[in-house]
């Protein structure tokens, strides 16, 4: 069984920058693609990013390019760096793991952590 538990978030100025954290229970960590997506009042689910099995592959929606940046270790975590951020970006931030890379650049995944809250006051 596949659990997921992110952390990191919190109430930052506009411009900060935060790191999310996902630690995943899965026991073969590496055959799974991971991604992280967030969610905003009110919106729907937005994909942000994937990181392929090995995290040679990054891929990231169109509206996070150039400020987010993810990444995985050896140990079973996988980050999420956000830098320069705004009001826009408050959201919750949900970790997501998928044996289909593909799967989660269209917004599918197998597993979802709790999320973690982000707010970004003006």
């Amino acid at each position: 069984q596949v659990q997921l538990v992110e952390s990191g978030g919190g109430l930052v100025q506009a411009g900060d920058s935060l790191r999310l954290s996902c630690a995943a229970s899965i026991p073969t960590f590496s055959t799974y693609a991971m991604g992280w997506f967030r969610q905003a009042p009110g919106k729907e689910r937005e994909f942000l990013a994937t990181c392929s099995r090995t995290g040679d592959r990054t891929y990231y929606a169109d509206s996070v390019k150039g400020r987010f940046t993810i990444s995985r270790d050896n140990a079973n975590t996988v980050y999420l760096y956000m830098y320069s951020l705004n009001p826009a970006d408050t959201a919750v931030y949900y970790c997501a793991a998928d044996d289909q890379e593909t799967a989660l650049a269209s917004g599918r995944a197998g597993s979802w952590g709790q999320g973690t809250q982000v707010t970004v006051s003006s």
